[in-house]
């Protein structure tokens, strides 16, 4: 029978594997902690956590089903997605020539939360999980994970037994993506204060990143629409 605990630990997890991955959140991430500190990589990683939280609760309505059945809301989306990237990669390209301490700006803190949540508002990945995976967490249910263990799932079975649909795995998902958008800023400000080019480099790296993002979103947009 599932428990709150494996379920819990199991959500933490898989909130934790979804939000690690390279991608264009994490960039916005990056250079926020690097250029102005932790409090506005953290604020940035909150804003794609929020655009999470909204995601969440569009697809308990049933509403993020709406957008993928109309593929010109879609592409429109996804295309001023691609645009923002592009614009904030050059922003984040313009600041490979700063350190923390040369760019800690308090009154710039703020554009991390509302960049990275209206940037995961038209990212197509998100939307796409919360149509398949997320859509599945909410449905009521049971999920035997080990089982499926390639060789050796026949002897693991009901070991570890999650529950979808319950509490306990949607505040691990959000937990563990919390834990993520405060241990990854502080990570990444530790090391700059003992290099001090990292900022730079990692200005540079999600000015890259950010800008590939926004070609290929873009190039999605244009083939929808044409």
């Amino acid at each position: 029978m599932p428990t709150a605990l494996p379920t819990l630990a199991a959500g933490l997890v898989f909130g934790l594997a979804l939000a690690a991955p390279p991608g264009p959140m994490n960039a916005v991430i990056a250079e926020e902690s690097v250029v102005r500190g932790w409090s506005s990589g953290v604020r940035a990683g909150l804003g794609a956590m929020s655009a999470d939280a909204l995601f969440f609760v569009l697809a308990a309505l049933g509403l993020v089903a709406f957008v993928e059945r109309f593929p010109t809301i879609r592409a429109v989306m996804v295309g001023a997605g691609g645009l923002l990237m592009l614009y904030f990669a050059y922003g984040a390209a313009r600041e490979t020539s700063s350190t923390f301490r040369e760019a800690a700006d308090p009154d710039a803190d703020s554009a991390g939360f509302t960049k990275a949540f209206v940037l995961a508002l038209t990212n197509p990945y998100q939307i796409l999980f919360w149509l398949t995976i997320g859509v599945g967490l909410l449905e009521t249910g049971t999920v035997d994970v080990l089982s499926h263990t390639p060789y050796i799932g026949d002897s693991l079975t009901n070991l570890l037994v999650v529950q979808t649909g319950s509490p306990a795995l949607i505040l691990g998902f959000f937990g563990g993506i919390a834990i993520w958008v405060t241990g990854f800023p502080a990570a990444l400000v530790a090391a700059e204060k003992r290099v001090e080019s990292f900022a730079p480099v990692v200005a540079a790296l999600s000015a890259v990143v950010l800008g590939g993002f926004g070609v290929m979103f873009l190039w999605d947009a244009v083939r929808t629409l044409v």
